[in-house]
């Protein structure tokens, strides 16, 4: 419990700065090939802070060897510059002040180590950023993810949690919005968790953490915006890159990346297998307050999944202003979900000695989404227009069979349910940009997402008398649903004084819910077989920002506060029943509101030489907190649980994330997330109010040695914490991994054990009027991962073509990612 004396000091310290968000400016050059003042594609550049040399932004040379850093905070900085076969130079004192557009003219590279008027450095981009409104890790090198999945990779990633079925939690809440390459997905379907265990980890190039978004993006997410981008490289030539990895139980994964660029063409594409097989086990214990029974059982499960991922795309530089970009992704994934259930019953008033539930879950999915971009810039500096269309569709067709025998020679329970999900999804997006001056600008666009499923469930229950199987109707139905989502936002900046300046900005949003079940009953009478539901709403989501900058070394104190909202999600508006046990059956609520969120966050980030850091301090009002309730238990002591709105909640918090550089070869991030979170009781639903202090930590180190090998250790620990209805158990364990580096370190081998200890498992107790549980179970056991990945090409195609001889191309094959 945290005093009230406790908490006033608390905000005072880190709500007191009231800064946020200084107008930043632009820093570009053109690169060029000093032999033939040729500008050169595809070249690597990074602006690094002048006093400790550590990495800030990162951007390549584009078809007319432009370089842009857009962006970039008042300060003075160095700027890198690098491309295979010619010297590494360096800028030195690049000053620039808030708002200023500052043109550095030609950056000249030459062969055989001359510089011109140039320093030589080395460097490489940090595992860990700070963005304006975000955090940028970059997992690239995630040695303790080879040969996982993006759910693998995710638990690596500081600030996040992974629970038992791979649900991905940010600073303790589920509830947040997952994209991929800024957009949400349509091959996620309804089930985006079942598609990050789908998604390679060497797919994913980094992870941003957004968690007070402006108006620009999308409100929904209780607690942020996670948005996973995906490798997609651009250097010029062609280039790719084949991995493999095998593991234990039966885990294979590989896959190829290949892409190929001139001055007008980026092709790219990626084709990768990944067959998983998560093992795991677990267990239930209920015990009924009316009688004083026990129901008790454990299980072991497994999740085997064949996934084949294409993508391709294309992007064509019409000029220096004007991109269009095409691309597409096609998923195809086959999952077989195996649980055996051991059921022990204690004291029971109908039921008695013990049961075997064998269950089996056939899945075939196929999912598909087609991008388009339009990107337009204007001869004012800043100014431009960017358009996306999106169109994306996920199926899928499932059995999921059930056999459960008794000891005590009950009859034989059996049911065969046949589901099928058909979604589709359409992404309309326009966004506009246009500087005012030195110190505003002007942001504004407008975003239409329709969203349509159509899910439908028949069962079959067996007949122990003929031994056969006749429909239940009960539980036998179909459920549309459309959700359509406009918005429209405006966002302004400027500056207070020379180190102060603000953001303020509002977003419009107009939901549209509309769903209808249908039972599929004959008996029913007419006009009583169906139910329409939905919801519509307008509401307006404001956001302001101010930031001050301590120095020119990039220290820098944020505050901001988002309105925000977290929508039902479909299966949580769907009211199935789901009888997968039996025991405890779960359905949704078409009537369920969304969360309306209140996000306060004051921000402070320090860089030193060696190690940097960035503490946050956040406040969240939750209201109409979406959770299930367990709202009746029968005489046979089956439990029936629907998504309610059940309670509204407080959670206030501190976090902080270390990156260390102890030495030149080893270095060590930290992160720690302290929070306190009261739910308010519910009359209503007979809710009593929760309260509690809960805290996670993670730390995550590596190690260079000699001959190019390398070794990374992860270890987290989540403590136990309070829910609406009771309170999840702690949670811990411990990766490994070690790697080496050979053929001029274009390739290497990885050997890799996630959860060494065999400790990660997901637990809680839940407390109601009529029924205790408590259950633990563990969606993977300890696994180990053999890996192998080759980087190949470099084809430097902006050398100066020969035209009278048909412009033959010199080749550099030294090169890759």
């Amino acid at each position: 419990m945290i005093s009230t004396k406790n908490c006033k000091l608390f905000f005072l310290c880190f709500f007191s700065p009231l800064f946020l968000l200084a107008q930043q400016g632009k820093i570009e050059a053109i690169v060029v090939d000093a032999e033939n003042n040729e500008p050169i594609i595809g070249a690597s550049a990074s602006l690094l802070r002048q006093a400790d040399k550590a990495y800030v932004l990162g951007a390549q040379s584009d078809v007319n060897g432009r370089l842009i850093f857009s962006s970039v905070d008042a300060g003075t900085y160095a700027l890198r510059v690098t491309y295979v076969g010619k010297q590494d130079i360096i800028r030195e004192s690049i000053q620039i002040t808030a708002a200023q557009s500052l043109n550095l003219g030609k950056i000249l590279l030459t062969d055989d180590g001359k510089v011109i008027q140039e320093v030589v450095v080395e460097g490489k981009a940090p595992e860990m950023r700070l963005g304006i409104d975000r955090k940028i890790f970059d997992v690239s090198q995630s040695l303790v993810s080879v040969g996982g999945s993006a759910t693998d990779l995710l638990q690596n990633v500081p600030t996040l949690q992974v629970d038992m079925d791979g649900a991905v939690s940010l600073r303790g809440s589920s509830s947040v919005k997952i994209l991929i390459d800024g957009r949400e997905s349509a091959l996620a379907g309804s089930d985006v968790t079942a598609f990050l265990q789908s998604l390679p980890a060497n797919a994913i190039d980094k992870v941003e953490i957004i968690t007070n978004p402006s108006s620009r993006y999308d409100a929904e997410g209780q607690s942020g915006i996670i948005n996973i981008i995906l490798k997609k490289n651009v250097r010029s030539g062609l280039n790719g890159t084949v991995t493999a990895s095998g593991g234990s139980y039966h885990n294979y994964m590989a896959g190829v990346t290949l892409n190929y660029r001139d001055k007008k063409f980026n092709y790219y594409g990626s084709y990768n297998f990944n067959r998983r097989n998560n093992v795991g086990s677990g267990l239930r214990n209920n015990t009924y307050l009316d009688n004083n029974s026990q129901i008790n059982n454990t299980e072991e499960t497994s999740r085997k999944g064949i996934n084949n991922t294409v993508r391709l795309g294309a992007d064509y530089f019409l000029n220096d202003k004007t991109t269009i970009g095409v691309s597409g992704n096609l998923s195809i994934r086959d999952n077989d979900r195996d649980a055996d259930l051991f059921y022990e019953y204690m004291n029971h008033p109908t039921l008695a000695g013990n049961s075997t539930r064998l269950s089996r879950q056939n899945e075939s999915d196929l999912g598909y989404e087609f991008n388009l971009d339009f990107i337009r810039k204007f001869k004012r500096e800043g100014e431009e227009f960017v358009a996306n269309f999106n169109y994306g569709r996920d199926t899928e067709d499932g059995t999921n069979s059930f056999t459960q025998t008794y000891t005590s020679g009950m009859p034989t329970d059996g049911r065969i349910n046949e589901t099928s999900e058909d979604g589709k999804m359409l992404n309309i997006q326009l966004d506009y940009t246009l500087p005012l001056g030195e110190t505003r600008k002007f942001e504004a666009g407008y975003r239409t997402v329709i969203r349509k499923s159509f899910d439908t469930q028949f069962s079959d229950t067996l007949n122990v008398m003929d031994n056969r199987y006749y429909p239940d109707y009960s539980i036998s139905n179909d459920f549309d649903m459309t959700n359509a989502v406009h918005a429209w936002y405006v966002n302004y900046q400027d500056k207070l004084t020379q180190k102060i300046g603000y953001q303020v900005g509002v977003r419009a949003e107009q939901v549209d819910l509309n769903t209808t079940y249908v039972a599929k009953d004959p008996t029913l009478p007419i006009g009583e077989s169906t139910t329409d539901g939905g919801q519509n709403y307008f509401r307006l989501y404001p956001t302001l920002f101010l930031t001050y900058d301590v120095n020119d070394s990039g220290d820098k104190v944020q505050l901001s506060y988002s309105r925000r909202v977290q929508r039902p999600r479909g299966w949580q508006v769907n009211p199935f029943p789901d009888v997968s046990d039996e025991m405890n059956r779960r359905q949704g609520n078409p009537n369920l509101l969304p969360e309306d969120i209140h996000s306060f966050e004051a921000s402070f980030a320090k860089f030193y030489s060696k190690w940097n850091f960035i503490s946050t301090a956040y406040y969240r009002r939750m209201n109409d907190v979406m959770q299930p309730f367990i709202y009746e238990v029968d005489a046979n002591s089956v439990t029936y649980s629907r998504w309610e709105n059940l309670t509204s909640s407080n959670v206030a918090g501190l976090e902080l994330v270390t990156k260390v550089n102890l030495t030149n070869w080893w270095d060590a991030t930290w992160n720690g997330n302290l929070f306190y979170n009261k739910f308010e009781g519910n009359a209503a639903f007979d809710i009593a109010e929760q309260q509690g202090t809960n805290w996670n930590m993670n730390l995550n180190t590596n190690v260079k040695f000699p001959k190019n090998w390398s070794a990374q250790v992860r270890g987290d620990y989540s403590a136990p914490r309070v829910m609406a209805q009771g309170k999840m158990k702690y949670m811990t364990g411990v990766d490994f991994a070690v790697k080496k580096e050979f053929l001029n370190k274009k390739a290497n081998v990885s050997f890799n054990v996630r959860d060494v200890f065999n400790t990660r498992r997901f637990g809680a107790t839940t407390v109601t009027p009529q029924i205790n549980s408590e259950f633990e179970h563990r969606w993977m056991k300890r696994m180990f991962t053999l890996s192998f990945s080759y980087r190949f090409g470099v084809q430097d195609l902006s050398k100066k073509r020969d035209k009278n001889e048909g412009g033959a191309m010199e080749e550099d094959m030294g090169g890759g990612f």
